[in-house]
């Protein structure tokens, strides 16, 4: 009888952890890089509000490149790549009200990064939570 492979298809996760008297968590990738992190909440019930945040807005939110001249502005939700004082490229996920839920780490390259926004379209959405 012939072996039959089962193909483990690697998915997201939010990681959840404790930052100084808050809790933030990372979005990372089925690879287990970090693709973007949160900013520190208060209480559990804004930290899940965040996630939600994430999941619902990354599928459908454009991309605004402000490394390029004269860059179409874009209304939120909008990922935002930009430059950052070192010349890294980052991108941040702005929510409907302008808030930043999610950033990313800094890029070597534009195309880089951009990348990363594609992951985190892709990763967010069916992403488990989990505790660390």
């Amino acid at each position: 009888m012939p072996q039959t492979k089962i193909r483990r298809i690697a998915m997201g996760v939010f990681e959840v952890k404790k930052s100084g008297d808050g809790l933030m968590f990372n979005l990372k990738a089925g690879n287990g890089e970090v693709i973007g992190t949160s900013e520190v909440y208060n209480r559990r019930d804004s930290l899940d509000n965040g996630i939600e945040s994430v999941k619902k807005n990354a599928p459908e939110a454009p991309i605004e490149d402000q490394t390029v001249a004269d860059f179409e502005k874009k209304t939120c939700p909008k990922f935002e790549v930009f430059a950052d004082k070192a010349g890294k490229t980052r991108f941040r996920l702005k929510a409907r009200n302008g808030e930043i839920i999610l950033a990313s780490q800094g890029y070597a390259s534009a195309k880089s990064c951009l990348a990363g926004v594609e992951s985190v379209k892709k990763n967010a959405p069916d992403a488990q939570v989990t505790e660390v």
